[in-house]
């Protein structure tokens, strides 16, 4: 019995087996806010454009030796901003301009990498590294995880207004392009932050699945955002603990538990709803 405990809680005593749940953590807990303002805002395609196109800015902050996330945070937020530019000018739908924004700079990016002899694995970049994590990366990610959970905490209700309907938001006065770009920068911030833990590709299901989870089940907004961190940090910490004993990637492990508590919330939705149609 005591080797069995033992054995269970081995992932916790392992050094890079802490950092990963540190870091995971972490980042967990701004992106579930945030996912829930991108799915009330029908963004999830913005989280999507961000993360495919701080590759370019990857590669370019790995030449010119400066930080990488700070090559990453420029090019996601120039991918955001070019995407609003792009959408006010023309008579092109969001969606259209998101997906060819974001395919062209991930295109380049992709290209970029070839041309340069990196020392960073593509596979660390597209899909994390987090049980590579070092402490300077865990006080990284804390800072960008502090600031971006602040932003979206003190301005949650204004966030709100916006994200339902901008017009009554400016009515009230609300600055709405600073709410909007300043989305859009805690946006690429985030994915930044969640660039060594999960990954440019991964960070999608983070900023999309526990928002969407939680529209499913709360009707309140105060009540989505709590359960959207609480199943970022369910998924966060099983996923990590899961793939320790299966061999397998903790990143792609975390998404597949989110993955299925959405299958398994959406059945019993459509279950209740069956139920309640048939007692009327």
């Amino acid at each position: 019995m005591s080797e069995t405990l033992e054995l269970a809680l081995l992932p916790f005593q392992l050094p890079f087996m802490q950092a990963a749940f540190i870091v995971t953590l972490m980042i967990a807990v701004p992106m579930a806010l945030l996912s829930c303002l991108l799915v009330l805002k029908g963004w999830s395609l913005m989280g999507d454009a961000v993360s495919h196109a701080v590759l370019p800015g990857v590669v370019i902050a790995y030449v010119a030796g400066i930080p990488l996330a700070i090559g990453a945070f420029i090019a996601g937020l120039f991918c955001a901003l070019l995407t609003g530019f792009i959408k006010e000018n023309s008579r092109i739908k969001e969606d259209t301009v998101l997906g060819i924004v974001f395919s062209g700079m991930f295109g380049l990016g992709l290209v970029l990498y070839v041309q340069v002899e990196s020392s960073v694995h593509l596979d660390h970049i597209l899909f994390g590294d987090m049980l590579g994590i070092l402490p300077s990366d865990l006080i990284e990610t804390g800072l960008i995880a502090l600031l971006a959970t602040l932003f979206l905490v003190l301005l949650r209700k204004d966030l709100l207004a916006h994200a339902f309907d901008p017009q009554h938001a400016q009515a009230i006065g609300l600055s709405v392009r600073l709410l909007h770009y300043g989305q859009l920068a805690v946006l690429s911030l985030v994915v930044v932050g969640a660039l060594k833990a999960v990954g440019i590709i991964l960070s999608v299901a983070m900023l999309v699945a526990p928002g969407a989870i939680a529209f499913l089940v709360t009707r309140r907004f105060q009540a989505m955002l709590v359960t959207a961190v609480a199943i970022a940090v369910f998924a966060s910490l099983s996923g990590i603990y899961l793939s320790f004993f299966l061999d397998s990637a903790p990143a792609p492990t975390i998404v597949l538990i989110m993955s299925a508590i959405f299958v398994a919330v959406f059945v019993v939705a459509q279950l209740r709803n069956r139920q309640t149609q048939s007692s009327l």
